[in-house]
C-alpha cells in the first residue's frame, strides 16, 4: 500500500486508498470549494485546478468541474472521469511524486487543516429517496405494530420497499435538528387530534448512495447489473424521525410531516471504488426476484456502523453506543434498489440520494433506531453514566460513524461522522426578536 507525502495518522478514517470527496469553505462566507480528506488535511481541488495539476483531458475535459461549488457537475462525468481523477490524485500525494510535495507555493494553497476548514453538502440534492430495506427493521416494526404471524407485508421480499423523501431536509453533519411540529392522534378515539412538538423524536441509523453519471433517458430503466456504475460513492445518513406524528398522517399514503424536517449526511463521500475492496456477499434472498430485480453478483459494502446518543450537558464521555450494525445486514442492495426505482421510467440525476432505509442488525444491540431499541417507548434504554431515554430531549446530540476493517494486503477507511444536535424550535414571536 502506498503511503502519502501528507501525514496520516494511524486508524485515520481517511488514508490514501480513501480520498473521499466533499466540499469545504475558509473563513465565515467563502465560497465552497470542492476538495478530498487525507488524514487531517483536506486537499483542495481547486487549487489543484488551477495550478494545472488536475487538468486530465479525456472524459474529464479541462477541469473547469473542478472549480463548482457543488460535486454535481463532476458526478454528472461518470465512471471513467472518476477513476481518472482518482488516479490522478493518488499520484499527486503519493510519498515518492514530487510534482505536489516539492512545489511550496501550490502545497501550500491546496493543502490545507481540515481543522481550518468547515465542511458543506457537497451536493445539490435534486432528489432524495429512501428505501426499507432491513428485514431485521422491517420485521421487528411489523412485530411492533401488526400481527407478528404477517410481521412483513407481501410485497416486502419481492421488492425494495421506499417512499420520496424531501431533498431540502437534507444538511451536513453538525447542522442543529429544531425539534418539528406537527398533527398526532387525539388523545381519545374520535376526539380532536393534538398539535404541537413531537415527544417521539427518533434517528435511523442509515447509509446512502450519491448518485452520478449523464441521466437515464425518460422511460428507459437502468438494468439492475448496471446500475452500480450510476453510484460514484456513499454517506452515512439519518433520516430524523417524528414517530407520533409520523404514525397519525402515514396512513394510506406513507410518512410526509413526520420525516421531512432533517435528513443529516456525512460530509465526505466515500467513492464506491474505495469501498470494492471492502465487498461482502449480500444475504441469499428467498423468493427469488423478478428478472429486472436478479442482480448476477450480489454485495454489499462491509461498512460496521454505530449510532451513538450523547445526552444533553452531559459530554462525549456520557455517549451511550444504541446500535452496533452492518450495511451488509441489508436484504435488497443498491443497484437493486436503482433498479427498481427506474423500472417504471424514473430518470435519474447527478447528486441524487438513495438511503437504504434503518439498518438494524440481528442481537441485542443491532436495533437501529429508538423505536426499535425502546419497543416504541415501552422499554427505556438505559444511559451510561445513569438515566435512561425512550426518546430523544432537547440537547441530546446523536452521532453516526461507518467503519471498514483493515485486513491483510487492504487497509481500513472510514466516513468521519454525522451529527445533530436537537434544539427547541423557536415560536415565530421568539424568532422575530431575534
Amino acid at each position: 500500500m502506498a503511503s502519502s507525502f501528507i501525514p496520516v495518522p494511524a486508524g485515520s478514517d481517511f488514508p490514501l486508498g480513501n480520498l473521499p470527496l466533499g466540499a469545504v469553505v475558509r473563513g465565515a462566507g467563502g465560497r465552497p470549494s470542492l476538495a478530498v480528506a487525507l488524514g487531517d488535511s483536506v486537499v483542495d481541488l481547486k487549487a489543484l485546478h488551477v495550478a494545472g495539476l488536475l487538468s486530465l483531458g479525456g472524459p474529464v475535459g479541462d477541469g473547469a468541474c473542478f472549480t463548482h461549488p457543488t460535486a454535481n457537475a463532476f458526478l454528472d462525468l461518470g465512471p471513467d472521469a472518476w477513476a481518472l481523477t482518482r488516479a490522478a490524485l493518488t499520484r499527486l500525494l503519493t510519498a515518492s511524486e514530487g510534482v505536489l510535495r516539492d512545489k511550496g507555493g501550490v502545497r501550500d494553497a491546496a493543502i490545507l487543516g481540515a481543522s481550518t476548514v468547515s465542511n458543506v453538502l457537497p451536493m445539490a440534492v435534486g432528489d432524495y429517496t429512501d428505501f426499507y430495506c432491513s428485514r431485521v427493521h422491517a420485521q421487528t416494526c411489523g412485530e411492533l405494530f401488526r400481527d407478528p404471524e404477517a410481521a412483513l407485508n407481501p410485497n416486502w421480499s419481492r421488492l425494495p420497499v421506499g417512499y420520496g423523501g424531501r431533498a431540502s431536509s437534507v444538511a451536513v453533519s453538525g447542522t442543529p435538528i429544531a425539534r418539528p411540529h406537527g398533527q398526532m392522534a387525539p388523545a381519545e378515539p374520535g376526539g380532536t387530534p393534538r398539535f404541537g412538538p413531537t415527544a417521539k423524536l427518533d434517528f435511523e441509523l442509515e447509509f446512502a448512495a450519491v448518485v452520478g453519471g449523464p441521466p437515464n433517458a425518460r422511460g428507459a430503466p437502468v438494468p439492475v447489473d448496471a446500475a452500480a456504475a450510476r453510484v460514484y460513492g456513499y454517506v452515512l445518513m439519518n433520516d430524523w424521525s417524528a414517530r407520533d406524528v409520523q404514525a397519525w398522517e402515514s396512513v394510506p399514503l406513507g410518512p410526509f410531516v413526520g420525516k421531512s424536517f432533517a435528513t443529516t449526511v456525512s460530509p465526505w463521500i466515500v467513492a464506491a471504488a474505495a469501498l470494492a475492496p471492502h465487498a461482502a456477499p449480500a444475504p441469499p434472498q428467498d423468493p427469488a426476484p423478478l428478472a429486472y430485480l436478479d442482480e448476477r453478483a450480489r454485495t454489499l459494502p462491509d461498512v460496521a456502523l454505530t449510532a451513538e446518543v450523547v445526552p444533553a450537558g452531559r459530554g462525549a464521555r456520557a455517549a451511550t453506543t444504541v446500535t452496533e450494525s452492518n450495511v451488509r445486514h441489508l436484504y435488497w442492495t443498491f443497484p437493486q434498489m436503482l433498479a427498481h426505482h427506474t423500472v417504471g421510467g424514473c430518470v435519474l440525476r447527478a447528486g441524487d440520494l438513495v438511503g437504504s432505509g434503518t439498518v438494524s442488525a440481528p442481537g441485542a444491540r443491532g436495533a437501529g433506531c429508538l423505536l426499535e431499541a425502546t419497543a416504541d417507548g415501552a422499554r427505556p434504554l438505559a444511559l451510561r453514566g445513569g438515566g435512561s431515554r425512550t426518546w430523544l430531549l432537547d440537547g441530546d446530540e446523536v452521532v453516526l460513524r461507518g467503519r471498514c476493517a483493515a485486513r491483510e494486503g487492504v487497509e481500513g477507511l472510514g466516513f468521519g461522522c454525522a451529527r445533530g444536535v436537537v434544539v427547541a424550535r423557536a415560536s415565530a414571536r421568539e424568532r422575530a426578536l431575534q
